[in-house]
This record gives structure tokens, sequence and C-alpha cells, in this order.
């Protein structure tokens, strides 16, 4: 039974070759059960039948890059809602998400944005070991980011930092509890399904590598300090791991895959972020001369 509206709520989808999931995607949105929603869904440049597909569910569909921090922005620029939810191509609402978000934010005034608990499903062992370790985040202030705003709110801290890709998730609703406090950040109960597909350990390790050569624009915020220190300690991550032994340790197979791939995908960011820095200090070197 569709919830009748009493706000719009906005949902902006940056895609990027997205093809292979996008409609299960789009069509989550439009089989909410909640009245009024609008559905934006922002490219860059898509070589496959993205738009296509995207023609047939969104109500607009736009064109922006260079990467998501900035397709995101532009969409809740472009969006007429009085709340925005901010989701990838590759995961599905549960029919509830939309409904249970704008009852949250009409209930609880001080809420100005909201997390929306994640669960993985995918093909194959690498799959099984990141919905394995997804479900040790829930509920984690820590390691879950909130996907939901006033769209108030969200235009009162400039959106996304375009200069941030790969950790804006956590950045945003970072600096609204520096600025207002823990208690503007809520949760929902009704979950996202995010669809891995099937993972590549060495592709999760690059792209591990890649976002971890922009860290330092997300570390040096002084919102980002407290929590950058339990993101990026693997012993907070197997403290974290090891406080539910039953659960890591159901499957001892799955359990020890799950850490090891941690344990490498850690590896790979930490490669990054010192190539990184020593490529800006030698930069730094010759600038200066």
């Amino acid at each position: 039974k569709m919830t009748e509206p009493t706000k719009t709520i906005s949902v902006v989808v940056p895609t990027k070759n997205s093809a292979g999931t996008l409609e299960v995607c789009l069509k989550s949105i439009n089989e909410q059960n909640y009245g009024s929603v609008e559905l934006i869904v922002v490219d860059n440049a898509s070589s496959d039948n993205t738009c296509q597909i995207a023609e047939m569910y969104a109500d607009k569909v736009l064109q922006k890059g260079p990467e998501r921090s900035a397709q995101r922005n532009f969409g809740v620029a472009s969006s007429n809602g009085d709340y925005v939810v901010i989701i990838d191509s590759d995961m599905e609402l549960t029919p509830n998400v939309l409904e249970e978000c704008v009852a949250r934010f009409d209930h609880r005034h001080q809420e100005k944005a909201l997390v929306i608990p994640e669960e993985s499903v995918g093909i194959g062992f690498w799959a099984q070991c990141k919905r394995l370790e997804r479900s040790f985040y829930v509920g984690v202030s820590w390691m879950e980011a909130a996907r939901c705003f006033r769209k108030s709110t969200f235009d009162e801290f400039a959106g996304y930092d375009e200069n941030n890709t790969g950790t804006e998730d956590y950045d945003l609703p970072q600096r609204m509890v520096q600025a207002y406090g823990a208690e503007v950040v809520g949760n929902i109960e009704a979950p996202i399904v995010h669809h891995e597909g099937n993972i590549k350990l060495l592709y999760s390790c690059k792209k591990k590598f890649y976002y971890a050569r922009r860290l330092d624009v997300y570390k040096e915020k002084g919102a980002n300090h407290q929590n950058f220190s339990y993101q990026s300690n693997p012993l907070q991550r197997y403290k974290l791991f090891f406080s539910k032994p039953k659960e890591l340790l159901r499957n001892p197979f799955l359990g020890v895959g799950m850490l090891f791939m941690k344990t490498v995908e850690f590896a790979s960011g930490a490669l990054g972020y010192i190539l990184r820095r020593r490529s800006s200090s030698v930069e730094n070197q010759i600038y200066k001369g």
C-alpha cells in the first residue's frame, strides 16, 4: 500500500557504463511505497545503453563529469525534492526505504541526514566475503555513511567535496556532525541491497589503490580526524571483526577469506597513499627548485 505523500523526495543516481545493473536499481525506486518521488540519473558519457535504460524510468537524465561527486552535486542542484537520497547504480532499494526516510524526517526535526543500512549480494567467493564484511558495519557510526539528506542542509554544506571522490560519502555527513553534533544523523531500518556482482580481488585492490591516492583531501579536514583514525587503522577493523567471533567463524573458510581480502585491500590502499605522498614530495622539491 502506497503511503500518502507529505513531501517530495528526490533520488539521484550517478552512472558510467552502468547498463548491467541500472534497470534493477531504477525499477526499485519507481516501485517504492511512497507516492511523491523524483528520479534523476546523472550520466558521465556512457558508451553502452545506460542512457536508453535511464530514459525509460527517470524523470530527468542529465550529463555531467568528471567523477561521482560532481555528478551527485549536479543531480541535487537539478532536483525539486524536499529531501534527497544518493545511491549508486548497482544498488537496489527495498520497498520501504523512501517511506521510512520521509517519516523519520517528519517526526525528528533535529535530524538532517539519515544512514540507510546496506546489504551486499553477489556471485562467487569474494562476494560472499564482502557480504560478511559489511555485516559487521551495521550500526557502527565510523563505518556507515548517510545517503539521505534534507536538501536545505545538503545545500548549506555545498554538497560533496568534488576533490574528494572515494571518501566523499563519509566527509559530507561528518562535516554536518562537526557543525551540529552527532544527533543530526539518524538511521532507518529498511535496507539498500548492493549488487556487488562477481567480485575480483585484483580489481578491488586496484580501487583501494586509486582512492587512497586522494586520501589527503579527506584526512586533513578537522571534521574527519576522529573517524579517519579508526577507518584507516587495520587493527581497529580487525578488532571490530573479532568482536563477534561466532559470526566471523560460523564458516571458518569464509571468515579467513574475508580477513585475507581486507588485509590485501589495506596493503593496496597503503601503497597508493605512500606513492602519492612520495610523488607530491618530489613535485614540491622540483617546484621549489
